[in-house]
């Protein structure tokens, strides 16, 4: 693997539709891959389900059939929720070799083990059988992401000693979180002797769109450092980090992130200090918590877009802040966006309360609550 920590995540890929992400723009895809393999990059990540199941195969578009195999290294994952017996491990697998056109993956994944997921891992032996694809040499290096408490990591690190790495939600905002709980998290895989590789390092955008008092905070230390370089450089300095993976959904992401990453330093004494502030100053703004994952999206009956919703009710929570006025007073963009997004999908009112997203959110968040929150705010007649 490169010794440089950045590595591009191609879930939030630029997409041709804005409300079909599976329609993806793959002449842009190929430019930022090159890019990105040019500066001096190798680690690209992808799943099963990214991109509306289309990530890999625009993996093998842009990556594997246009560089030599020798230049890059690739992730994929086995996910519980596509696991309903034996056979589907295999028949998951080889259409992956199939969907990205590789002979091997450098780094394959156990998905989002959880509370919930592990019972189907341990159902079919995915742990078992994760070991085998690594003896035939079928996968190098074997791991698994995580999106749960401190105390299960600890469980599954003891019982399967053959993992690797551990891939963790980490970014400065849910270092001391008492939902994600990524410091603790991060001590566990420490203890355990095993890398950590980070995903969500800027959660979902959050990192990026931060109250002006934050923005100003960073910008006066460093006016040429963007604000979602402050959250990629909190991950990548901790010591056990080997990977950052960034999700870039367009070229000027790709160029601001491999700008500082090519020759990475880590953040000095001042700047933790500033990013203590920062967070301080940011947990007091965020209504929603929401990474933006869309686990929830693709089993909703009413076909909600849910990340859509909660991303545009916190916009328009921090703009009603910081212009002073109430939600009953004004006009603001996000309600005019939740009004285009909504003739596309159903409403935030449509939930039935099935509680399918709830049950697949890795934050586990009441997400219906949450919904009845948004209609109650973006629906007013």
């Amino acid at each position: 693997m490169s010794e440089k920590k950045l590595g591009f995540g191609l879930m939030r890929l630029p997409s041709l539709d804005p409300n079909d992400p599976g329609k993806i723009d793959i002449e842009q895809v190929k430019k930022m891959v090159d890019t990105f393999i040019e500066r001096g990059f190798t680690y690209f990540d992808t799943a099963w389900m990214y991109c509306a199941f289309k990530s890999e195969n625009a993996v093998k578009e842009a990556l594997v059939s246009r560089h030599p195999r020798d230049s890059f290294t690739l992730t994929t994952k086995l996910h519980s929720a596509f696991v309903n017996s034996f056979e589907d491990r295999d028949r998951i697998f080889n259409e992956q070799m199939e969907k990205t056109g590789v002979t091997y993956f450098d780094y394959y994944l156990i998905h989002d083990i959880n509370s919930h997921s592990i019972e189907t891992y341990n159902k079919f032996d995915c742990f078992g059988w994760i070991r085998d694809k690594k003896e035939k040499g079928l996968v190098k290096h074997i791991g698994f992401s995580f999106h749960d408490g401190p105390e299960l990591l600890d469980e599954v690190l003891t019982a399967h000693p053959e993992f690797e790495f551990v891939q963790l939600q980490l970014n400065y905002l849910d270092w001391e979180s008492a939902g994600v709980q990524s410091g603790k998290c991060y001590e566990v895989a420490e203890k355990h002797g095993v890398s950590v590789f980070v995903m969500e390092p800027v959660k979902g955008g959050t990192l990026a769109n931060v109250p002006e008092e934050v923005t100003k905070l960073f910008k006066d230390y460093n006016p040429e450092a963007s604000v979602p370089s402050w959250a990629i450089r909190f991950a990548a300095s901790l010591p056990n980090v080997k990977i950052v993976l960034s999700g870039m959904s367009d070229m000027d992401q790709l160029l601001d992130n491999t700008s500082y990453m090519q020759d990475f330093k880590p953040l000095n004494d001042e700047e933790k200090a500033l990013i203590k502030k920062a967070t301080d100053i940011i947990n007091a703004s965020i209504d929603i918590p929401c990474t933006g994952c869309s686990y929830c999206t693709d089993g909703c009956p009413m076909q909600i877009a849910i990340p859509k919703y909660f991303s545009l009710y916190n916009a328009d929570m921090q703009e009603l802040r910081g212009r002073g006025i109430s939600p009953d007073e004004g006009w603001t963009p996000q309600s005019e966006y939740y009004e285009n997004v909504a003739k596309h999908f159903g409403k935030a009112s449509a939930c039935i309360q099935c509680g399918q997203c709830e049950g697949v959110c890795p934050q586990h968040l009441p997400i219906i609550e949450y919904l009845q929150t948004v209609a109650k705010h973006f629906e007013r007649e």
